[in-house]
């Protein structure tokens, strides 16, 4: 299974980074709904949401932190890694339309634990939306 496993501790040098980006839709709203039972009228009601200060449907905050999850789960470390904790900011809402950009980069890497600190962001265009710090344990060589 070695061609499925991502970068090990050894690869990773602080200032590194990759991101994923993904285009929002109103299929995606209404599936995160469903798959996390959030059914907040905010993301799925348009009279409710045109009378709340966004004016209209938002995305789920925690959709945009997803986008997180996936860079770390397939582009950097990769399959292989574990989550072990994560902060979030939530600075701005998403709309449908909108086009996320996650983006990840390593802060520090811990020799002992294999523990490595990234800080963590969620764009769309130049606005920080999301914004926070993560730790992942990365496995080592051999």
């Amino acid at each position: 299974m070695q061609e499925l496993h991502g970068l090990y501790f050894e690869d990773l040098k602080e200032g590194m980074s990759a991101s994923f980006g993904k285009t929002v839709t109103d299929a995606d709203i209404c599936l995160f709904a469903g798959l996390s039972g959030d059914t907040n009228p905010v993301h799925l009601n348009d009279a409710f949401a045109k009378e709340t200060m966004f004016k209209g449907r938002i995305a789920h905050g925690m959709f945009g932190a997803s986008l997180i999850s996936a860079v770390f789960g397939t582009k950097m470390p990769g399959p292989g890694c574990i989550y072990v904790s994560q902060t979030l900011k939530f600075k701005a809402p998403v709309k449908a339309g909108d086009t996320m950009i996650a983006r990840v980069t390593v802060k520090s890497l811990n020799e002992k634990k294999k523990f490595v600190e990234f800080d963590t962001v969620v764009l769309v265009g130049d606005k920080k939306v999301i914004e926070g710090e993560a730790t992942l344990m990365v496995p080592a060589r051999g």
